[in-house]
Parts: structure tokens; sequence; C-alpha cells
């Protein structure tokens, strides 16, 4: 494919993964993954190590505008990013294990996990279990291996799995645990970047395309996501989840 090509590719690709992803407050990474397989036709485990590369600008861009705004705790955010940032290469040289078949079924499962933590987001708890401060540190800790694991396995931020946990086991709001997770990630999408990077698995030609349109896309999305209602938003684009990700498992 033609390196022209590739970098339109990416750059479609990031501006629509940032977009929806700022606009419904998730990775761009389960928007970005399917688009470069389908588009690009490169390798399942190409897509997840390119995609995590645009995950670190995303995440350091979306964590900027938390901070800006006081939407964010540093202290946890260090201790999610401690553990997160070990376990992501774990989780980069297990999915490079895998074969292609089981990474993408994997993926697939995730998608729809995800989807549907999104569908149910408006019901769950706002408060925590008030936990004592070193349990809390410990369950910070647990979530953020957890995390951790799995962006450098997916190749996504791990928001949608981090922020339920933050607000539901810990004390936390549910905006400032997106904006404290959107800043764990940072180092901790950098390590598994890396791995993939090392292990081969990041396409230098959609990588740039891909972070810049990315950078730009979550821009608007959040922009935006102040125009539409949301529940139709996570409605909708939970269901376009679960049918991609029972595509990803029948494959």
């Amino acid at each position: 494919m033609p390196p022209g090509v590739k970098m339109i590719i990416g750059l479609v690709s990031g501006l629509l993964g940032g977009f929806f992803g700022g606009l419904l407050g998730l990775g761009g990474g389960v928007i970005m993954i399917p688009l470069m397989t389908w588009l690009a036709r490169i390798t399942q485990h190409r897509a997840h190590g390119t995609s995590l590369v645009a995950v670190v600008f995303t995440a350091f861009s979306g964590a900027g505008a938390y901070y800006i705004h006081g939407k964010l705790d540093w202290k946890i955010a260090l201790i999610l990013a401690a553990s997160a940032t070990v376990t992501a290469r774990f989780g980069a040289r297990f999915a490079h294990s895998l074969s292609e078949k089981r990474l993408k079924k994997a993926f697939g499962f995730f998608l729809v996990f995800a989807s549907v933590m999104l569908a149910v987001k408006g019901y769950l708890p706002t408060k925590g279990l008030g936990l004592a401060w070193w349990s809390s540190g410990v369950l910070f800790l647990m979530i953020g291996c957890l995390t951790g694991f799995v962006s450098g396995l997916m190749g996504v931020g791990g928001g949608g799995i981090m922020v339920p946990l933050m607000v539901i086991l810990g004390n936390m709001g549910q905006h400032i645990a997106q904006g404290t997770s959107l800043l764990a990630m940072v180092p901790a999408s950098m390590s598994g970047a890396a791995t993939h990077y090392k292990l081969g698995n990041v396409d230098t030609g959609l990588v740039w395309g891909l972070s810049i349109g990315s950078l730009v896309g979550a821009y608007f999305g959040a922009t935006a996501a102040n125009l539409f209602p949301e529940l139709y938003l996570r409605t909708a684009f939970a269901a376009l989840g679960v049918w991609v990700g029972t595509r990803y498992i029948r494959a």
C-alpha cells in the first residue's frame, strides 16, 4: 500500500476514533483498531500496537483538559500508573504470543464488554465504598495492575474498565475518575507501546497520521459532547460496539 494512502487511512481512523472517544468519554482504540484492520488490512497485532501509540497522545491531551478544570487526583494517578506501567508490558507480550484468531476473539469479547459498560454507565453508583486510606491504596494498585495488562493486551487506554472500578469501589466522582484515569494511562500506554514497538507491532506508516488525527478528533468530540443527549449517544455506540465485537468473536 502506498505511504500516502496509509497516512490518509491513519488520519481518518484517528479523527474518527478521537472524535467518538471524546464524545463518549472512551479511549479511541475500540474504534481505531477495527478501522485499521479493515481499511489498511494490517494484522490484529499491529493494529493493537499502533493504536496504543496514539493512545499516549490522546490520554495526555485529555488529562491536560481535565487538569485545567481541576478534575483529577495526582496522588491516585501516580498509584495507578505505578502498577499499570509494569503490567502493560506483560499485556503487550501476551498479545504477541497469541495467534491472530485468538487475539481477534479476545478483542471482540473486550469490545462487547466495554459496550455493555458504556450502556449501563448512567445506572452505576456515583459514590464509593468509603474505604480506609490504606485499603484504598491497595485497591488502586490492583485496579492499575488489571487495567495496565488489558491496555497492553488490547491496545486501548483502559478507561472503560478503570473508571467504573474507581467510581464503584473507590471513593471518586465520575469526572475526577475520568481525569485521573487519563493521567495514569499516559505512562502505562507509553510502556505498552514501547513493548509493542520492540516486538514489531507498530505500523510506522499509520502511526503519525493516527496520532495527529486522534488529537484533533478528541478535541472536537469533547466539544460536541455538550450538544447531544448523552443517553442516546451511549446507547447507539453500545449497540454498534456489540455488533462489531460479535463479528470479531465469530471471525
